[in-house]
């Protein structure tokens, strides 16, 4: 079978490996039911749609003609590490530094993987996604995240 759009081929195959790979880890939590989902629940539905969609893009890939083949550009390697940096540092930070340092910490981040960097735009966004996150997370769902960093008696 020829491959009619490389670039939705190889976006397929990432969001199939994704989707089952966060599947296999979702699958490591109770599940639970519809109407009492467990922790693992909710990851598994998102994975297996991740990987639906994946399939479909795939499959679009290998049926659907595009002009040109729809070839792969060059990779951009500095937003990729950027934010899979950022992110690692999240993780790290969060328990250390607590929410309302950690979210800030995370935009500013990943701002740096963009060429349109605006320190304006930027702090708007920490400050609104901090206390969104801070009203879904702990006010909304309950969940035990610290706020604050230990030394600051977080």
């Amino acid at each position: 079978m020829k491959i009619k759009s490389e670039r939705d081929f190889w976006s397929g195959v990432m969001f199939v490996a994704v989707g089952i790979a966060f599947a296999v880890g979702a699958g490591n939590y109770p599940l639970g039911n519809s109407a009492r989902p467990g922790p693992g629940y909710f990851p598994l539905m998102l994975s297996v749609i991740m990987a639906i969609l994946g399939a479909v893009v795939l499959f679009k890939s290998l049926t659907i003609e595009t002009e040109g083949g729809d070839k792969i550009g060059k990779i951009a390697w500095r937003p990729l590490l950027v934010i899979v940096a950022s992110i690692a540092v999240f993780g790290l930070a969060l328990p250390r530094l607590g929410l309302f340092i950690t979210v800030p910490l995370l935009i500013v981040m990943v701002s740096f993987a963009s060429e349109e960097f605006k320190w304006l735009g930027v702090l708007i966004n920490a400050v609104l996604l901090t206390v969104f996150a801070w009203a879904v997370f702990v006010a909304g769902l309950k969940l035990i995240i610290p706020l604050w960093p230990a030394f600051l008696g977080g």
